[in-house]
């Protein structure tokens, strides 16, 4: 069946979640409405597959912020917009803050939610290569209960995605960031606001008894079918260059492009390690500033005396095992 031998969507407007998911158990192909930003897309695409859309704007708690213990609840109503703006995520996780605030155009981002912007499970979304670095979780809700799911997880091949029969995204659960080192490259060869060719977000954590080693997590985003997520181990002392050259030789393990409008395979591997490249030096740049370390454990290149011999045993090592 095509899109254009289905009717018009009937629309409908529960105020209750527990309306919602009613509605999705009931229906025959109902999609969630939020900010309406990915329906519009299917729309004129010619590719919305629904018998009705369920508006869920009317639902009350959906665009709230809360802080947790344990880090942030982000309600799926809430705007990308607010993501990039509230002085909450821009103290609890200032990398996502950093990501929302470089999707499309205000106009978009006023008006698309956090829900809907995963729930769309585009490859090239911006927002998840801040989230599976940060270890976020999807609640997802159905009439049976609710669910959460890594963002890890969450994506799982070409615009699919974990949520099952009759669920919706009702929130994002994201952990404190636990340190500032942390930055966000994006690569686009059409205009700023277009679909990223590429794009990298780089986390670095500091790990081990006496912090003397990083964790150096990346998301990548229009890389591969779905968004992708990968880690390396790294000294505190290992130079910015074998650092770089790490990353980038690991992210090319798992780069696979999309060829489009916007560049073929090789054009945009070459963006993909340019943006791996780009975001892990910033993010290696903020590790080395005093503040990061003195907040977050030790630094690269740190001339604390007890640390100095672990960090060179463990720079050894890694470059063995390489």
């Amino acid at each position: 069946m095509s899109a254009l031998e289905l009717d018009t969507p009937v629309l409908h407007r529960p105020g209750t979640l527990a309306e919602v998911c009613a509605l999705l158990a009931e229906l025959d192909q109902p999609m969630v409405y939020g900010g309406g930003t990915a329906v519009q897309i299917l729309l004129k695409q010619g590719v919305l597959f629904a018998s009705d859309l369920v508006d869920i704007a009317r639902v009350p708690g959906l665009d709230r912020i809360e802080e947790t213990p344990e880090g942030l609840r982000v309600g799926a109503m809430v705007t990308l917009r607010r993501m990039e703006t509230d002085p909450v995520v821009r103290r609890l996780a200032p990398l996502a803050a950093q990501v929302y605030a470089r999707v499309a155009n205000p106009r978009v981002r006023n008006t698309a939610s956090v829900g809907g912007n995963l729930a769309h499970g585009d490859y090239r979304l911006d927002p998840p290569t801040a989230l599976l670095t940060l270890d976020a979780r999807v609640e997802l809700t159905s009439a049976g209960g609710t669910r959460l799911v890594p963002v890890r997880e969450f994506f799982t091949g070409f615009q699919e995605t974990a949520l099952a029969q009759g669920e919706l995204v009702t929130a994002v659960r994201i952990p404190a960031q636990p340190s500032p080192a942390a930055a966000f490259a994006k690569l686009s060869s059409l205009s700023v606001n277009d679909w990223p060719c590429a794009s990298a977000a780089a986390l670095l954590v500091p790990t081990g008894r006496r912090r003397e080693r990083w964790e150096l997590r990346m998301g990548l985003g229009a890389l591969a079918a779905k968004p992708e997520y990968l880690s390396l181990s790294v000294p505190v002392g290992a130079a910015v260059d074998e650092v770089l050259e790490a990353a980038q030789r690991a992210a090319d393990q798992i780069i696979d492009p999309i060829p489009d409008v916007r560049g073929g395979v090789e054009f945009k591997r070459r963006l993909g390690l340019v943006a791996v490249r780009d975001a892990v030096r910033a993010a290696w740049d903020l590790a080395a500033q005093p503040t990061a370390g003195s907040t977050r454990g030790s630094v690269p290149g740190s001339t604390r005396e007890e640390d100095s011999d672990v960090q060179r045993t463990s720079q050894r090592r890694w470059w063995r095992g390489r």
